[in-house]
Parts: structure tokens; sequence; C-alpha cells
């Protein structure tokens, strides 16, 4: 029970100021919450909207071997058996029979025993938990069920009969809905073997257990490519993809020291894979999967071609050999980026006068505002000038205007936003035209001319 107070303890500064600041709230809260769900607010779309908008610009608008897709979350049922889905979908689950508190296995066996888990069958697992006499970690009682497998897959009924034929699942996972169309796009898009299909979009898994804020969450948006190369390419593109996933990581402003390389050994690798790294990050509660980089060979599609009927051979343009593509599929979830990037930004200053500072030290290329903008006092003529500011910048970039308060509370505000600059116009201003510009890392103010606004800020947040 402690280790599981000091996890939740590590988040807490985090996720106070998520909710006090309108970036992450617990979700249905009217309503006493809803297990593992979460709202994101005004500040919170806005970071989420701009981490996405430079991944797509990233890996989609600014290369020639990628296009887009946005699939359906509804996919036909077979797909699911053809991806293997229904049948090895599933995490182990124990109940407690003393508090009847739920837990996966594996989890319940790494946190009591500091074992991995990984590749243990149901049985395995139970014979641990009862030899080893762990503790349930709500009620600490020894008394737990056999472990049993669980289909994370949400299922639903495409009619109002309900009967079984009729049952539909919500995608666990965004890759389906590329492969099912992988055709349509060769046939529309004269793409060549090597190219990729991107897309971002929400997926939805039954988690047994939540975890540690935004971490794990039963719907949660992921931004993934599925890259179909030949067989023979499979080494070097694995290797230039890895190489990629981490200049996004230096690209958003994660520190390099706390983004770290885990491979899957072979005994535990999915069902598709034949290589799987994960990019894995030092969170508060511990290093954990931020990204994931698979090699699924050709499974995918031999699979869909075989439960569909359809012939989903790429055939050479020039050579006219025919073959079906093998994929290398890198995966960035969207939930965990921000998480990380809220534990790498958050910082707890101590300034000269005693007071502490919170701030969030986004990248300009991500933070939710640019700029904001500040009249010294909530009066003309120093209002309206400022307006006038305010207008001509958020044309160019996501800007904030606020008058409410004193001046050293308004910089504080936009700190916990982690805006990068702030201007304020004074009574100077009023006579030669200049405004104070204020650094969000160093706090140092520099005055400018107003009609140099737009080029300083524009090299400053390049």
């Amino acid at each position: 029970m402690s280790h599981v107070k000091n996890i939740q303890d590590s988040l807490k500064p985090i996720v106070a100021l998520c909710k006090r600041r309108g970036f992450i709230y617990p979700g249905s809260e009217i309503y006493g919450g809803f297990a593992n769900t979460y709202s994101f607010g005004p500040y919170g779309a806005e970071l989420k909207k701009n981490i996405k908008d430079l991944w797509w610009k990233t890996f989609v608008q600014e290369r020639r071997d990628m296009v887009g897709l946005d699939g359906p979350i509804l996919l036909h049922p077979k797909a699911w058996q053809a991806s293997g889905h229904l049948e090895g979908f599933n995490d182990a689950l124990i109940d407690c029979k003393v508090c009847k508190g739920r837990f996966r296995c594996d989890h319940l066996i790494e946190e009591a025993l500091k074992e991995d888990a990984d590749g243990l069958t149901v049985q395995q697992m139970t014979e641990k938990v009862q030899k080893n006499k762990v503790k349930c970690p709500k009620c600490g009682a020894q008394d737990f069920t056999e472990a049993r497998h669980f289909n994370l897959m949400f299922h639903t009924h495409m009619s109002k009969t309900g009967a079984d034929g009729d049952v539909a699942y919500l995608r666990p996972e965004t890759a389906q809905a590329i492969f099912l169309d992988y055709k349509n796009i060769v046939d529309t898009m004269r793409v060549k073997i090597p190219f990729g299909a991107a897309q971002i979009g929400k997926a939805f898994r039954n988690e047994i257990t939540p975890g540690n804020f935004v971490f794990r969450v039963i719907e949660f948006e992921q931004m993934e490519i599925e890259y179909f190369i030949r067989e023979s390419a499979w080494e070097e593109t694995f290797e230039r993809w890895l190489r990629s996933m981490h200049d996004w990581c230096k690209l958003i402003g994660l520190n390099p020291a706390r983004v770290h390389e885990k491979e899957h050994p072979k005994e535990q690798l999915s069902h598709y894979s034949k290589r799987t790294v994960d990019l894995v990050y030092d969170f508060p509660f511990g290093r954990s999967e931020l990204y994931g980089l698979a090699y699924r060979t050709d499974f995918d599609l031999k699979r869909h071609a075989e439960f569909s009927g359809t012939n989903l051979e790429y055939t050479d343009p020039e050579t006219r050999e025919k073959f079906v593509p093998h994929v290398i599929e890198p995966t960035f979830g969207v939930e965990r980026t921000i998480l990380a990037l809220l534990c790498d930004a958050y910082d707890e200053e101590q300034l000269e006068n005693g007071e502490t500072r919170t701030v969030l030290h986004f990248s300009p290329r991500i933070a939710p505002v640019k700029v904001a903008v500040f009249p010294l006092m909530k009066k003309e003529p120093l209002a309206d000038k400022a307006t006038q500011i305010f207008t001509q910048l958020k044309a160019f970039w996501a800007c904030e205007y606020d008058e409410s308060g004193a001046i050293g509370k308004r910089y504080r505000r936009q700190d916990e936003l982690g805006t990068p600059y702030c201007i304020t116009v004074d009574f100077d201003t009023l006579e030669n035209d200049t405004v104070t510009l204020r650094d969000r890392d160093s706090m140092k103010q520099e005055r400018v001319p107003v009609k140099e606004l737009l080029l300083i800020l524009s090299e400053k947040l390049k």
C-alpha cells in the first residue's frame, strides 16, 4: 500500500496543476468521477493539438514517402479475428476475495516481488501469487482468485436485437484500419514501396486497473505509422525509424537523458512481431513505456488477405514482381506524450526573494500559449495600446490577454501555463513605443520596439 501511495504522491503536484490551470480534468467529475477517464481542458486541448499538428507536419507533410489516413473506429468484426485480437488480446486478471479489488496479475507480481512476469502463463502467475503469499495492495489480505484471461476489447451491438451475431468492437489500436485500406491507398495514390501511411485517432482498451494519471487510460489517442517495405530492407529501415523517434523526442523538448531504449526479449514479443523496441521515459513513478517500434513482418496483410479473400500483393511497377510487403510500425501515444512533457517541464524554483515559482518549461513549439500581453494597469490608454498589440500578434500565434491583478501575479499565471514570452505595455510605451518583453525561463526583461515585435518573436518562437 505504501508503494501505491508513493506513486500517487510523485504525480500529485502535476495532477493538481493540471486541474487548477485547465489542462486535464477528471472525467464525469460532477457524478463522482468515472474511473480511468479524463477531459482535456482548454489549455490541455491546445497542448494536445499542438503535439498532433507537429507530429503530422513532421511525419506526413514534410516527407515524400508518407500519406495520411483517418480510418473508422468500428471495423468489420472479422478484422479482429484476422489480426489475432479476439484470441490473443488478453491480460491476466486476478481478484482479491476479501475487498473485491481487481488487478492485472503481472503488475501485482512485479510490484510485490520485483520480478518480471512477462511470458508467464495464468497458471504460473497463480502459483507465484499463492506461493509467495502476495498481499492485496488495497486491503493487505492474501486471498486471491486464480488468474484468468480477460479480453481488453470493448464490444458493442450493431442492431437493436443485441444478438451475438451483431457484436462489433471498438478498435484497441489504429493499425488495423490502415491495413484494411492498404489496397485502396496503393490503387489511388501512386505510392511506391517503401512508403508509409499515418493516422491519428482514438483507441479503446478495457484496462483492468487504471494507471498513474493519464499514463494508462481506457480511451486514448495514438499517432501511428505503418511503413511498408521489402523484407530485405527491414533491419536498415527499423534503425532509421528508431533514430527518427529519438529526433521527435528532442523536437518536442523532452530531455534526452530521460529517454531510453528497451529491447523486447524474443520470448516476450507479440504474436505479430519479429523485433520490438520501446522508447521508455523516466516518469516520477518509474521508467515506463513511452513509444513503441515493431517489425510486424507481413503478418497483418497476409492474415487479412486470407480472411477477406482479397489479393493484397504489391506489384513492382518496374519489374512487375509481386510480393506481400513487410511492415515497420512506429507508435506514439498522445496522452503519454503529454504526461512525459508535463513531468519534464514541471519545476518549482526557489527565487532570491524566498518565493517559490511554479513553471512549465515547455518548448515553444508545443506550448499552449506562445505570448501573453498585459497592460500595466487596467485603464486607458494602456489597455487600448495593449489590445492593439494583442490583436496584431494573435493573427500569428496563440496569445492571451490579461489585465487582472498585479503584474507579478500575471507573470506567475503564465509561468504555470508554460507561456514562453510575456509583453507588458506601460507608460513608457506611450512615449517611445517600446514594450517590456519577458522571458519565461530566465525571467529577464528587455525593452523592444513595438514595430519589431513580430520579427523578434518570429525568431524566438521558430
